[in-house]
């Protein structure tokens, strides 16, 4: 089954070949050149995955993606000219799954469109009803839920997945290589610079202070580490 993309992008020199590409690479593709159209055709259709610029003609990009989040966990994937460090990790802490500076070619938007769709995808061969539970932490497996402190926690696929290792080796140190390898794969063509965005995201969603950490501890110079039951006394 074709998986549907939700292209949200203004410049038409970038859309219509990019719409053409991702055709050709499986994908069924339907655009909206402004903010309005695409929460319109999102509210209406849904999708697979969106596909969102930063900067459109009639509002900001990561306005809808507060949008999007607030009601759904359907995969974003940002746009944008900007090359700023401080707009793409704002992009991500906000609940982006990936963010790609143009210029870029369609192959490359191809591979992390897949990348990202794998991650959405629910994990195989979990065991059913597997929990993984540390303190007030909690992941049930099979439904795909985190909890914490008996509350839900609004994670992004990739936080998920990045919780999800990390509680898999509670009490020793996960390496960022097998973080980046594990949660983001082999396609992944950015800096590791994301992890550290996204470990930060988790710290706030746990209301774990970073310099007194409860949970999740940095391993300088190699990785990260989450707390076992036995250091919380649980």
């Amino acid at each position: 089954m074709r998986r549907r993309i939700l292209l949200i992008e203004d410049e038409e020199s970038i859309s219509e070949p990019l719409e053409r590409a991702l055709g050709r690479e499986g994908f069924d593709v339907v655009t909206a050149a402004t903010a309005a159209e695409g929460r319109e055709r999102f509210r209406e259709d849904g999708a697979d995955l969106v596909l969102l610029d930063v900067m459109l003609p009639d509002g900001d990009g990561r306005d809808i993606l507060r949008e999007i989040r607030s009601v759904s966990r359907t995969p974003v994937v940002m746009l944008t000219a900007r090359g700023q460090e401080l707009e793409r990790v704002l992009g991500l802490e906000l609940g982006a799954d990936d963010y790609v500076t143009k210029p870029f070619s369609a192959a490359e938007l191809a591979a992390r469109v897949r990348a990202v769709l794998r991650r959405a995808d629910a994990p195989s061969g979990e065991a059913d009803g597997a929990v993984l539970e540390v303190g007030d932490v909690r992941m049930e497996l099979e439904r795909h839920q985190a909890v914490y402190a008996g509350e839900p926690l609004e994670l992004t696929v990739k936080e998920y997945e990045l919780l999800r290792m990390l509680l898999e080796h509670a009490g020793r140190v996960v390496t960022r290589e097998q973080l980046i390898r594990e949660v983001w794969d082999t396609t992944w063509f950015g800096s590791t610079k994301t992890l550290d965005v996204h470990v930060s995201a988790l710290r706030r969603k746990l209301r774990d202070d970073p310099a007194a950490p409860r949970y999740l501890h940095t391993v300088r110079g190699v990785g990260f580490r989450f707390a076992s039951s036995d250091e919380l006394g649980s």
